[in-house]
C-alpha cells in the first residue's frame, strides 16, 4: 500500500502545494486546516507521516504533537513541524514536545520531501484495511467472511471477490466485461453471461437477510447501491 502523508496547515496555498508535490512523489495525501479537527483525522487515517504546522486555529501545532504522543495507537507516527518560527528555542520547544524534526518556512520542497522520506523509515506500515462496511453488510478482509447484520453470509470465491469489488466502489457500474477481467483474470475464458450466473448467487445469498443493493444497468453493467435495482 502507498505511504498516506497528512498535511496539517491552514495557509491554503502551502497545504494545495505540499499536496501537489507529494501526489507527484506516489504518496497519498490527507490534509486539514483545523487544529481542532486533526487528531480525529490522525486517528481515523494512521497516516505514515504527519506535517504539522506550529500555528493553526483553535490548537496550536505544539499541542497537537503533545497530544499524539500521548494517545497509544497514533503516538510513533513520524511528526515534522512546519513553521516561520526560526529561533532556536523555538526548535527546542517543538522537538521537545515530540516533533522528529522541524522545518522552518519558506522551505525548499525537495529538502521537504527528503525529509519525510527519511522519517519513512521509522513510520509504521501502512494500516491494511481490514473491514469493508455497506449499509448493514461487512466483509471481513481477514477472516474471508460476510455479514449481513449479525447473519453470516456464505459465499463461493467469486461472489466474494465480487462483491468486494462493489463495495470497494459503491454506485460505480461496472461493465460485464469489467468484471470478467478483474474477478476472473485475464487468462481464464468464461463467457460474459457466466457474469449474470454470479451475480444471481450473490444477489441470493445477500438478499435473504434484507433488501436488495446490487443494481442491475440494462447494456451496461452492475453496481452496489442504495437505489432500487432493476432486473434485466
Amino acid at each position: 500500500m502507498k505511504h498516506l502523508i497528512m498535511v496539517i496547515e491552514d495557509e491554503e496555498a502551502i497545504s494545495i502545494m505540499l499536496k501537489y508535490n507529494l501526489e507527484k512523489e506516489g504518496f497519498d495525501v490527507a490534509t486539514q486546516s483545523r487544529g481542532g479537527k486533526a487528531i480525529a483525522d490522525v486517528e481515523k487515517l494512521h497516516p505514515s507521516v504527519i506535517l504539522l504546522d506550529w500555528m493553526l486555529p483553535e490548537m496550536s501545532g505544539v499541542e497537537i504533537c503533545k497530544l499524539i504522543r500521548s494517545k497509544p495507537d497514533i503516538k510513533d507516527i513520524p511528526i515534522i513541524m512546519l513553521t516561520a518560527k526560526g529561533e532556536e528555542e523555538d526548535k527546542v520547544k517543538g522537538l521537545s514536545a515530540g516533533a522528529d524534526d522541524y522545518v522552518t518556512k519558506p522551505f525548499s520542497v525537495p529538502e521537504l520531501i527528503a525529509r519525510v522520506k527519511s522519517q519513512l523509515r521509522h513510520a509504521p506500515e501502512p494500516l491494511e484495511e481490514k473491514e469493508i462496511f455497506f449499509e448493514d453488510i461487512k466483509m471481513d478482509l481477514v477472516a474471508k467472511k460476510v455479514f449481513r447484520g449479525e447473519n453470516y453470509i456464505h459465499l463461493g470465491p467469486t461472489e466474494f471477490r465480487l462483491l468486494k469489488l462493489f463495495l470497494e466502489n459503491p454506485g460505480k457500474v461496472f461493465s460485464r466485461e469489467y468484471l470478467l477481467k478483474n474477478v476472473w483474470g485475464n487468462n481464464i475464458y468464461v463467457e460474459s453471461r457466466t457474469v449474470d450466473v454470479h451475480i444471481r448467487r450473490l444477489r441470493r445469498a445477500l438478499n435473504e437477510y434484507g433488501k436488495d443493493y446490487i443494481r442491475t444497468v440494462r447494456a451496461t453493467g452492475y453496481a452496489i447501491d442504495t437505489n432500487e435495482y432493476t432486473e434485466e
